[in-house]
């Protein structure tokens, strides 16, 4: 058994997430005080109490790799380890930090600045993005630049997620037509998504350029495991790739069904525990490849249902 970690992306978020893990485990305390005091922020009013900031996409993201990293910490304390690493988008700074190229508090600050530029790179309401199901994704990319070269605007494939599901994003009017285009093209579904901006695409160039900047004040280690960067579907070789693969992530397209080959066919992985909030990245692996096993933590429940299927291995 080779078991890879994979860490939520983002809108995994839900109000609530990790809170009965919050309090039965000192551990995972110990990791929402840790973010809490790098930010100056009150972690735990954000991810457990009605509010409208965990859905803002400068506070979603500290929130989504605080109880990620909390989830992990349990994971560790109970003997499980991975032996690969990955993550969906902002899921890769979760897997960076778990391989020790990050350090946590860092990261947590980082990825707060990398929300916020996001958001202001493309104003609200000028970008958007599509889940287009059921098409290859030769289709799909023919399509994108049709609608490019028409004149309409920005429009590429943002997240190759899995067999049969690609989200396309760049200017509100292009992704309608390119919608409506692969729908006549026999796309079984087209559903907008509800997110602040057009991510990983060129538009969001600006962000990438701040990103850039504040990323020469982190400092970045050698990885202590195999990172499956999303952004080339390949193992990062070395930590000076780190960075300059966080700057184009954010305006890239993200290979996860690629990067989720890589770790079966090049890695030999045979079990996915996704870390994290929500259970996406299983329903997407699910659908790659049925061979693999599948397990997630996301609350009490899951974990003693994940601890209960490794004993059993």
């Amino acid at each position: 058994m080779k078991i890879a970690f994979v860490y939520s992306g983002q809108g995994a978020q839900y109000q609530g997430m990790g809170q009965d893990l919050y309090e039965s485990n000192q551990i995972v305390r110990d990791v929402f005080d840790s973010a809490s005091e790098a930010l100056d922020l009150d972690m735990v009013a954000l991810c457990f109490e009605e509010n409208n900031q965990l859905n803002e996409t400068t506070f979603t993201q500290p929130a989504i790799l605080t109880v990620s990293m909390a989830i992990d910490a349990i994971l560790k304390e109970n003997g499980i380890e991975p032996e690969v690493v990955a993550g969906l988008s902002l899921g890769e700074y979760s897997a960076l930090v778990k391989s020790g190229a990050l350090d946590f508090r860092e990261a947590v600050q980082l990825v707060k600045q990398r929300g916020q530029f996001m958001t202001e790179a493309v104003p609200s309401g000028v970008g958007a993005m599509s889940a287009i199901m059921g098409l290859d994704r030769e289709i799909v990319e023919a399509v994108c630049t049709e609608v490019e070269a028409s004149g309409v605007g920005v429009v590429t494939p943002a997240n190759y997620n899995m067999p049969g599901q690609i989200v396309i994003a760049g200017i509100k009017a292009a992704v309608e037509e390119a919608g409506e285009r692969l729908s006549q093209k026999g796309a079984k579904r087209v559903i907008p998504l509800q997110v602040s901006g057009p991510f990983h695409t060129a538009l969001l160039e600006p962000a990438s350029k701040q990103l850039a900047q504040a990323l020469e004040t982190v400092s970045v280690h050698e990885p202590k495991l195999p990172v499956v960067s999303n952004t080339e579907a390949k193992v990062i070789k070395n930590q000076t790739e780190i960075t300059p693969l966080l700057v184009r992530q954010v305006m890239s397209p993200v290979l996860w069904e690629d990067s989720v080959r890589t770790m079966i066919d090049e890695l030999g992985v045979t079990t996915f525990i996704e870390v994290g909030p929500g259970k996406a990245l299983s329903s997407f692996i699910k659908k790659i490849d049925r061979s693999v096993t599948i397990l997630n933590v996301e609350n009490q429940k899951s974990l003693e249902k994940t601890l209960e299927k490794l004993k059993a291995e």
